[in-house]
């Protein structure tokens, strides 16, 4: 089995270190995170080492490297570690569900996270350093760049272009066809029927509350 190294300690990491643990060739041989973060000497059972030193103690030539970390400043924290990593000399791993569906054809590269249920049609090319959370469809010749976030069950359709560094929240959907700039943040429950912007933000109507209680009506 390949050995790797999680960056993070944190809950992300921990679901890192359970699906490359139980679905996965690889061996979790221990956790690392920057020295002012280091608040204990293990976690999950294995060593925390300090990163900036790392490559001095574990063998770049041995040993994998993933970053457990999630969208902060839309992406540029995880892109940035990846980077540190490779200047280090490590090589980069993936995970990929056995439980998703992903069409022979799929071209997907370096470090990405994709997680179960996620349904990826022929065609489609995904970039690196990508995440694609529980549930997603993702069809058919759509492109997805770099440092992208996928939360749950969001619909990308047809011939879709995603940039890179983008965000799109649990139960987005997006039309046929459409490009989504840099860096667009869109959030929960949203629908994008039109090209967006680099930075855009959509956000969703809300369900409002209504002055009545349920127990003041009958289903």
């Amino acid at each position: 089995m390949k050995k790797l190294v999680i960056f993070g300690t944190g809950k992300t990491a921990e679901l890192a270190h359970y699906f490359f643990t139980m679905d996965s060739d690889y061996e979790v041989v221990g956790f690392t995170v920057d020295a002012g973060y280091i608040g204990c000497n293990e976690y999950c059972g294995l060593p925390v080492y300090n990163f900036e030193n790392i490559e001095n103690q574990l063998s770049t030539d041995d040993v994998y490297f993933f970053a457990a970390l999630t969208y902060t400043k839309m992406n540029e924290v995880r892109e940035s570690k990846i980077k540190e990593a490779k200047e280090k000399g490590f090589r980069l791993a993936s995970y990929i569900s056995t439980k998703a569906n992903i069409s022979s054809n799929v071209k997907v590269g370096e470090h990405c996270f994709i997680l179960e249920n996620n349904n990826i049609q022929p065609f489609v090319e995904i970039g690196e350093n990508n995440v694609l959370w529980s549930g997603n469809h993702i069809g058919h010749h759509t492109e997805i760049g770099n440092n992208n976030f996928i939360t749950s069950h969001v619909v990308i359709s047809g011939n879709v272009t995603i940039r890179d560094n983008c965000f799109i929240g649990v139960n987005a959907t997006l039309r046929d066809g459409l490009v989504i700039a840099n860096y667009t943040l869109i959030g929960a429950g949203c629908y994008i029927n039109r090209n967006t912007n680099q930075h855009d933000l959509y956000k969703a109507n809300y369900s409002k509350l209504s002055k009545l209680k349920s127990n003041q009506i009958s289903i």
